[in-house]
Formats: structure tokens, C-alpha cells, sequence
């Protein structure tokens, strides 16, 4: 079904052929994938009496299963309480970090990322302006990276190719003279400029002009772009531009419950209102509506019955819906527990065996987008060589370049009251034995009691103990 609906969404040749994916999985992400569908679901025959098939109506019940299996896989990979944290040797550096997290609200944008990335990819653009740094969500539909042939992890260059009306461009201070022509909208990142194009009409063979006024010099010595694959497994391989999307899986599944849950929706509307069915001679209905209050006459020797559907078909059909469900979040190692189960406190770890689908999942998002957290501070630590960086209006000086970063990732699930004692417990046994130092020992317990300075928490402690 999502072949036959894609089938109606024309697709662009003048982009790549990954512009038309990556649009059909954001139209199904955001709910409008039924759009291009012309009749309404109640739409039954067209005006000249035409019987509509189901494929060309638009579902009344859209059940959002993509952007479910998404809130929930990244709720436990960057909400407030699963946000990672910089660690290094250096505490200076690691504190500068902590402010740097703060002040650029670096989780609001990893959560964005993360959500306009389950389609496959995603890309996280680093300015640095009067000092601050500043960072912004781009979507990939219409940017093609360029990967280094030396280097295939790190970017050459970025460009970014789409079209839009002239009336747009006039709003955004362009010369246009003519509104209704669709122009090409063009700038390219490389490790030293941001370079803008004059806009130019679709039809023109000629080359794009550089606009020098809104084209700027970064002078960052690398491509100021994080580029994030979502998961492994994309449609072009290891090396390919884009990841695996989130939610692929259970596409058609979705579907097929959009359509029966507005198939029982129906059905119960009808019996609400039945049709009357009466057997004698009659002329012609074939414009006969639905309804109690419109007679079906059928042949003779008759007699008159309700057509509806009964309850145990309504069952049936909300029974199937909840096994397709179970199907499509297996498929996608979505969150497949149930409230209703649950029939007492469990524990961190009972929830984590619980949920080993979705874990499984933000499993493989933290390697994606965690990677991607650590290349962001990489090149602030590049730009405070560059630039007078500063953060909470205090200056920052140059970063050390040598320093290993690494992130601390919190449990998925907080431990209860008995979690933590028998984690006090076993930590102090490794500790007294020698098998584990003090210091590792905190740092595994750090994300639950708040402790953002190790160092800092392990003076105070020694300095109490004195």
C-alpha cells in the first residue's frame, strides 16, 4: 500500500532520487502522507456515480505510529535525565564544556536532530558569531556532502540546492522582478568560505553567479557541518550519504491500521444508522443513500431487515489492529509494554528487560548522534584556536587539542531505593578490596546523584574525612 500511495507523489528529477526518499518517509513521519489522496474516507462514489476504491480514499483514523516509535526512542537517549555528559582528563576543559552544553541548549538541539534525522540523516551546522557559538538543525533533503578522498570521515564540502518561487526570494530582500518564476536557491560550505549564489531561473543554462554581499569567510579550517547517519544499514551501504530510516519497517503495517481502524469506524456508524432492506418490486436505487431513513427494494415475496454490522465484527477488527500493532513495533524495536501490565514498582532493571526492543534501539541512536556530540566539541575545541570564543560572557582561551573526550551516557532507567544499595554495596566491596579505585567508582555512579565534577566531588569528600 505504501508503493501504490508513493506512486502518486510525483518526484522532482532535477533532485538526486534520495530527495524523493527521504521526502515520502518525513510526509509518513509527519502525518501527511494520505494528502495526495483525492476523496475523503466517507467518499463512497464519485458524482457520476462511480463506486471510489478504498486505495483512493484518505484514512478518518491516522494511528501515528512513526512519530511514537521516534518520541520514544529518543526520550531515552536525550531527554533531560538521559543527556550524556563531557568527560576528559582535563577539568578544566570539561567544566568549559558543561557551560558550552548550557549556553548553546546543545539537548534541544540533539532532541531536533534526532527527530527530523529518523528519516536517515541529518546535519548539525556550528556557527560562531561575535565570540558565541551557535548551532542549527539542518534537514538533508537538499544537501549533498562531499566526503574527503584522504579522509572519508571528514567533510570537503556541503552544498545546498532547492527550488523556490520568485515571490519567496523577493521577501527575503532578492531583486526579483518577476514572482511567479521558480528560481534555484544554492550556497556551498568548505573549510574556509560559506559561499551564496545569486538565485537563477530553473530554465537558464548558464552558471550561477557568486553573491559576493551575502557570501562570507569562516576561516574554521574544516567544513562547519556534522554530518549524522541515523542508523546502520541505509539504503546505500556503509559509505552512503544517508542511515537506515527509523520507522521503515512498520510503514506498511501503519497503514494497514490507519485503513481498519476507519473501516471499523465506519462500520459502527452505519450501524447507528442502518439501512432498511425490503423485498418487493421497485423501481430503480441506484442512487439510494445509506441510511435507516432510505428503503433498499430488492425483489418480491418479501419482507424488510436492518443492515448492520455487529459487535463481534467491531471486536475483530480493534483485536487485529492491536496484533498489527504488536507486529509493527517488533519490527522497529519500538515500546511494546503496556501500563495495564505493570501491577507493581519495578525495578531500573526489570523496565530495561522489559523494553529490550527499544533499548536496543537507543542503543544504536547513542553510537549515531553520540559520535556526532563528540565531533561538535572536536570543532570548538578547532575554533577557540581561531576565534576569541566566549561562554556566559566570560572569554575562553585556546583548548587543548590533545585531550581525549569521551561521554558519559546515564542509565536508561533510574534505579529504586534497593538498585542503589546494592550498588553502594558492591562499589564499596570492589573499592576496599583494591579491585576498583574511588574515582572510577564515583564516575559510575555520578549521573545519579548529580555530580557533574569528579575531581571537585572527590576533594570535598577528602577534605570532610579530615
Amino acid at each position: 500500500m505504501f508503493n501504490a500511495i508513493a506512486s502518486l507523489i510525483p518526484a522532482d528529477r532535477d533532485y538526486p532520487p534520495r530527495t524523493a526518499r527521504l521526502n515520502l518517509y518525513k510526509l509518513v513521519q509527519d502525518g501527511a502522507l494520505y494528502d495526495v489522496l483525492p476523496y475523503d474516507f466517507h467518499d463512497e462514489r464519485t458524482s457520476s456515480g462511480e463506486y471510489i476504491p478504498l486505495r483512493q480514499r484518505r484514512p478518518s483514523v491516522r494511528y501515528p505510529l512513526a512519530r511514537i516509535v521516534v518520541d520514544d526512542s529518543i526520550s531515552l537517549v536525550f531527554s533531560n535525565e538521559h543527556f550524556p555528559t563531557i568527560d576528559t582528563d582535563d577539568s578544566e576543559l570539561r567544566s568549559i564544556f558543561a557551560d558550552i552544553t548550557a549556553e548553546t541548549h546543545l539537548n534541544a538541539v540533539m532532541q531536533e536532530a534526532a527527530l527530523r534525522g529518523a528519516i536517515g540523516s541529518v546535519a548539525v551546522w556550528l556557527r560562531v558569531l561575535s565570540g558565541r557559538i551557535f548551532l542549527k538543525v539542518l534537514e538533508t533533503l537538499y544537501l549533498t556532502p562531499v566526503w574527503n578522498p584522504m579522509a572519508p570521515d571528514t567533510l570537503q564540502s556541503v552544498t545546498e540546492k532547492y527550488k523556490v518561487q520568485g515571490s519567496v526570494l523577493a521577501d527575503m530582500g532578492y531583486a526579483i522582478t518577476d514572482r511567479q518564476t521558480t528560481y534555484w536557491f544554492q550556497r556551498i560550505w568548505d573549510v574556509e568560505r560559506e559561499t551564496w549564489f545569486i538565485p537563477w531561473p530553473t530554465t537558464s543554462a548558464h552558471p550561477p553567479e557568486i553573491d559576493e554581499a551575502r557570501s562570507t569567510n569562516h576561516g574554521l579550517g574544516f567544513v562547519p557541518i556534522v554530518w549524522i547517519r541515523n542508523l546502520p544499514g541505509g539504503p546505500d551501504g556503509a559509505d552512503g550519504i544517508d542511515g537506515a530510516c527509523t520507522f521503515k519497517p512498520a510503514i506498511d503495517t501503519a497503514i494497514e491500521i490507519d485503513y481498519q481502524l476507519s473501516q471499523a469506524g465506519r462500520g459502527l456508524k452505519y450501524s447507528s444508522d442502518p439501512t432498511l432492506l425490503i423485498r418487493e418490486p421497485a423501481g430503480d436505487t441506484s442512487s439510494l443513500v445509506r441510511g435507516g431513513g432510505n428503503a433498499l427494494v430488492v425483489s418480491e415475496h418479501g419482507d424488510a431487515r436492518m443492515l448492520e454490522i455487529n459487535g463481534t465484527a467491531a471486536s475483530a477488527v480493534i483485536e487485529y489492529v492491536r496484533t498489527l500493532r504488536e507486529l509493527a513495533l517488533e519490527g522497529v524495536h519500538g515500546n511494546r509494554a503496556s501500563a495495564d501490565r505493570l501491577t507493581a514498582a519495578q525495578s531500573g532493571r526489570a523496565l530495561e528487560m522489559m523494553n529490550q526492543g527499544l533499548i536496543f534501539l537507543a542503543d544504536n541512536l547513542r553510537v549515531s548522534y553520540g559520535a556526532a556530540i563528540l565531533q561538535i566539541f572536536r570543532m570548538i575545541i578547532e575554533a577557540s584556536h581561531r576565534y576569541d570564543l566566549t561562554t556566559h560572557h566570560e572569554p575562553i582561551a585556546a583548548l587543548n587539542r590533545s585531550a581525549r573526550l569521551r561521554l558519559q551516557w546515564p542509565r536508561y532507567y533510574a534505579p529504586d531505593a534497593q538498585d542503589r544499595s546494592l550498588d553502594a554495596q558492591s562499589l564499596a566491596t570492589l573499592t576496599q578490596s583494591g579491585l576498583l579505585s574511588p574515582e572510577t567508582a564515583l564516575r559510575s555512579i555520578a549521573d545519579l546523584y548529580a555530580v557533574s565534577d569528579i575531581s571537585a566531588e572527590r576533594a570535598r569528600i577528602a577534605q570532610e574525612q579530615t
